[in-house]
C-alpha cells in the first residue's frame, strides 16, 4: 500500500510539474527570452504561496509605511525595492571608500566597458537605463580621473566611443573583492531556493520596464498601465 501511495504522488508531482512547465513556456516563450532550467525553477518557487510579510514588519512598525499597507502587495513592493536600493547604496559607499571610483554608478559604467572593447556613448548610457544629462556628468567625471577614454567613432562621425582606460581596469579589479561581499550582503538572510526565486521574478520585472524605457519612455502613467 505505501508503495502504490509513494507511485501516485510521484505521478501527481510530475503532472504538476509539466503544467507548471506548460504555463512558463506560455508566459515567457513568446517573448523572446532564452527559456532555460535555473529560471523555470525560479518560476516554479515564485507560484508557490509563501508567507504574507508585512512592510510594518520589516521596518519595526513604521507608522508612515503603514498607511500603505490597504494598498496590498503593489505598494510594498515598491517601497521595499527602494529600502533595499538604499540599503545597497549604503554598502557600496563603504566598499569604495578607499577607490578612485566614488559612485555606485560610476562602478556600473566602468564594469560595464570592462566587458566591451569600446561602447558608442549613448549606447553605454542607454545601457545604464539613465538620462543623457546624467550620463554624459559621469563620464566626463571619469575621463578627467583617467579611468576612461573618448574616440571619434570610425564609422559614424558623429558618434562617440568610450573604452575603459588601464588606470580603470586596474581600479575595477581592486575593487571587485570588496564589491563581492557586498553582493553577499544584499542578499542577507536569504536560501539558495529563496535567491534562485527572487532572480528569477527580478529579471521578469526588469524585462518589464526595459520595454517601457526602451520603447514607451514618452508615455504617461495611465497608458503604461493600459
Amino acid at each position: 500500500m505505501k508503495f502504490n501511495t509513494y507511485r501516485m504522488r510521484t505521478k501527481e508531482i510530475l503532472i504538476e510539474l509539466i503544467e507548471y512547465l506548460d504555463k512558463y513556456e506560455q508566459e515567457n516563450g513568446q517573448n523572446n527570452v532564452v527559456l532555460n532550467t535555473s529560471d523555470f525553477l525560479g518560476f516554479v518557487n515564485s507560484n508557490y504561496p509563501v508567507q504574507n510579510v508585512k512592510v510594518s514588519q520589516l521596518n519595526g512598525g513604521n507608522e508612515e509605511l503603514k498607511r500603505h499597507e490597504s494598498a496590498g502587495p503593489n505598494t510594498d513592493i515598491s517601497i521595499l525595492i527602494v529600502l533595499l536600493f538604499r540599503y545597497a547604496k549604503g554598502y557600496i559607499k563603504k566598499a569604495l571608500k578607499d577607490s578612485q571610483i566614488k559612485t555606485a554608478d560610476e562602478f556600473s559604467f566602468l564594469i560595464t566597458l570592462l566587458s566591451h572593447e569600446s561602447m558608442n556613448k549613448t549606447e553605454l548610457i542607454q545601457n545604464q537605463i539613465m538620462e543623457k544629462t546624467s550620463g554624459t556628468d559621469i563620464i566626463n567625471r571619469l575621463i578627467k580621473q583617467g579611468l576612461i577614454e573618448q574616440s571619434e567613432d570610425l564609422n559614424d562621425k558623429r558618434s562617440t566611443r568610450i573604452k575603459i582606460t588601464q588606470t580603470g581596469r586596474i581600479e575595477i579589479f581592486a575593487i571587485l573583492p570588496q564589491m563581492k561581499m557586498v553582493s553577499q550582503i544584499v542578499t542577507g538572510n536569504l536560501s539558495e531556493t529563496e535567491k534562485n526565486m527572487l532572480a528569477y521574478s527580478l529579471r521578469k520585472l526588469e524585462l518589464f520596464h526595459n520595454d517601457i524605457f526602451t520603447n514607451k519612455k514618452g508615455s504617461d502613467l495611465k497608458d503604461l498601465l493600459e
